[in-house]
Parts: structure tokens; C-alpha cells; sequence
């Protein structure tokens, strides 16, 4: 796939969605922090569930750390992985009080030293809550991107390279935005909905319907 093609893509999902951002719930870097961590194997929709009850009791590190991994895990049992998640999340809050002063740090290093924070955790974090041009890669994103063949890879590090390579500047920072929604309701695993994508005609997927 050539430059211009790619431009013109993330023209037109600029277009169609102005202003993307993530669809989990939150209004601090700490809460996007839990949401994310919460998020692993879970739809946002089930994590947006448990943190309506979880914040207007605990949204800081030191509150949700006085809940204790019991306390925590009663409101977020309705998600898959709940006990593990309960426990990587009071220790994250533990390991913010003690070496970041209760705040979220800016930094990939210092972020994926969190218990359970990943590559792409921390990608989201950087991105989405301090307006960083990372690109976190879910199942979602290599979709798309190995689909269409804006940044083909054969697993999601080679992916990401290759979207923070090929994406042009002025869209890399929503770019992951953009890529994700169009997955989650567009260009689905199972049957994309080619009839209306606004990049059916810039796409490369071989196998779409005329």
C-alpha cells in the first residue's frame, strides 16, 4: 500500500469520526489506568458496568487500596479474571503510592513495571491520557491492519512498528482510535461490512465482496 492511499484513509476516518477516543469510562489518568487493566479478555461495555459502582467509592490509589483485594473483587466480579485483576490492581496501587506519590507515571519503563500493565496497556495510557502518538495494537487493530494492509505484521510488535512507520503524523494520534472502532463495528473477524465502509475502495483485503 502506497503513502497517499494511506492518507487518504485516515482522511476519511477523520472525517466520518472527528473526535474518537476510547469507549471505556473515566475521568482521571488512575481510573483509565484500572479501566484498562480491567479490560484484558473483558468487552468495555462489562468493564463500564463494574467501574460505574467501583469509582464513587474508590478512585484513588489509596482508596481503592484500602478496599483490599476482597473489598476490590465484590465489584468487579462480573468480569473474566476478576481475582488476578484484584490482585494486580492493589498491588499497582500499592507500587503508585510508595514510588510515584499516587500518580500515574508518564513513562512506558515506569508504566509496564505495573503489575499486570503490558506493551499495550501502557500504549493506551500514554496515548489517551497524556496525548502521547503511541499505538496500542488489540485483536482489533491487527485485523485491520493485516485486512487492509495499511501496516501488515505477523504479530502485533511488528504491527505497531509499522503503524508508527506508515501512519502519516498529523493522524497519529488518534490513529488508534480510528483503527479500533472501525474493527469493533466495520471490518469485524467474522463478516466485515464492506456495503458500508468509507475505505472499501482504498482497501486491499483480497477476499471482500464486490
Amino acid at each position: 500500500m502506497n503513502a497517499a492511499k494511506r492518507l487518504e484513509i485516515f482522511r476519511r476516518l477523520r472525517e466520518a469520526t472527528p473526535h474518537p477516543t476510547t469507549e471505556l469510562e473515566y475521568n482521571t489518568p488512575f481510573e483509565l489506568l484500572i479501566s484498562v487493566l480491567l479490560s484484558a479478555q473483558a468487552t468495555d461495555v462489562g468493564v463500564n458496568k463494574a467501574t460505574r459502582r467501583l469509582y464513587p467509592v474508590a478512585n484513588t490509589p489509596s482508596a481503592m487500596l484500602a478496599l483490599g483485594e476482597e473489598g476490590l473483587a465484590e465489584f468487579i466480579k462480573t468480569i473474566g479474571l476478576y481475582k488476578t485483576k484484584a490482585k494486580n490492581v492493589i498491588a499497582t496501587c500499592r507500587i503508585l503510592l510508595e514510588k510515584h506519590g499516587g500518580e500515574v507515571p508518564q513513562t512506558r519503563e515506569a508504566l509496564e513495571a505495573l503489575p499486570g500493565v503490558g506493551r499495550k496497556t501502557a500504549n493506551v495510557v500514554l496515548n489517551t491520557a497524556f496525548g502521547q502518538p503511541t499505538i496500542a495494537v488489540d485483536t482489533h487493530i491487527f485485523r485491520v491492519s493485516n485486512r487492509t494492509r495499511i501496516a501488515p505484521g505477523k504479530d502485533v510488535r511488528e504491527v505497531e512498528d509499522k503503524l508508527l512507520k506508515f501512519v502519516p503524523a498529523e493522524f497519529k494520534l488518534d490513529a488508534h482510535h480510528w483503527l479500533i472502532l472501525h474493527g469493533r463495528y466495520i471490518c469485524k473477524a467474522r463478516k466485515p461490512e464492506c456495503h458500508r465502509c468509507v475505505i472499501a475502495d482504498l482497501c486491499e483485503y483480497p477476499a471482500k465482496p464486490l
